[in-house]
């Protein structure tokens, strides 16, 4: 089966607007998708997101909300702001998934803690054909890795027909790992934003996907 190449996706979870702007100008043309991080949202609000808009008018962008309750509003104000896709935790109902999909052009479901494959195919019934799966920033700063339960995980439900994006503690070796699993998209933060050169950190992310998938 002949594989699309995976997307490489910036995550921008700075704590003002200048360093996310500078950040996002920095590596914008290494890139495929730009991310209002949740972080970012929380300190600055959705208005980054139409700077975001403003700055990459023909790249996706994400507004990273995990919103867990009144979807249609949420939604309806990361669309007006510009984004084209924004997060919904897995603990959500799926009413709110819903209710917000009607709103904006694509949810993603972030899938943090205890959720279950069942709860995956009710979303996928419901029309949520996005997830993304992490390493949480909390879990690797205990020391929690990558391994085999992960790309378990991952392949069941790209086979279940979700496109899985996979975020958390991204490098050159971890990226390694998923070689062969359809990745929809890597999403990459630190890894990128705080390195000495972000936009050659991307490059090679993005060149290490291209080798692997291409």
């Amino acid at each position: 089966m002949i594989m699309a190449i995976p997307n490489l996706q910036v995550a921008l979870d700075h704590s003002n607007t200048a360093d996310a702007v500078a950040a996002a100008v920095s590596v914008g043309a290494e890139v495929d998708i730009v991310e209002a991080g949740t972080v970012l949202m929380c300190e600055v609000g959705s208005e980054v997101v139409q700077i975001l808009r403003k700055l990459f008018p023909d790249k996706p962008i994400v507004a990273d909300t995990k919103c867990a309750d009144a979807g249609t509003t949420i939604a309806r104000n990361c669309k007006n702001q510009g984004a084209d896709i924004m997060t919904c935790i897995c603990a959500a109902e799926v009413a709110t998934m819903t209710s917000a999909a009607k709103e904006i052009d694509h949810i993603q479901v972030e899938l943090y803690g205890d959720w279950t494959f069942e709860q995956a195919q009710e979303w996928l019934d419901n029309g949520i054909e996005q997830v993304v799966y992490h390493q949480s920033r909390d879990a690797l700063l205990a020391g929690v890795t990558w391994g085999e339960k992960d790309l378990e995980k991952v392949k069941k439900l790209v086979d279940m027909g979700f496109k899985v994006s996979v975020t958390g503690g991204l490098n050159l070796e971890t990226i390694e790992l998923f070689e062969g699993v359809d990745v929809y998209t890597f999403i990459a933060g630190r890894a990128i934003t705080e390195a000495d050169d972000p936009a050659a950190a991307a490059k090679e992310l993005k060149d290490k996907i291209k080798e692997l998938w291409a």
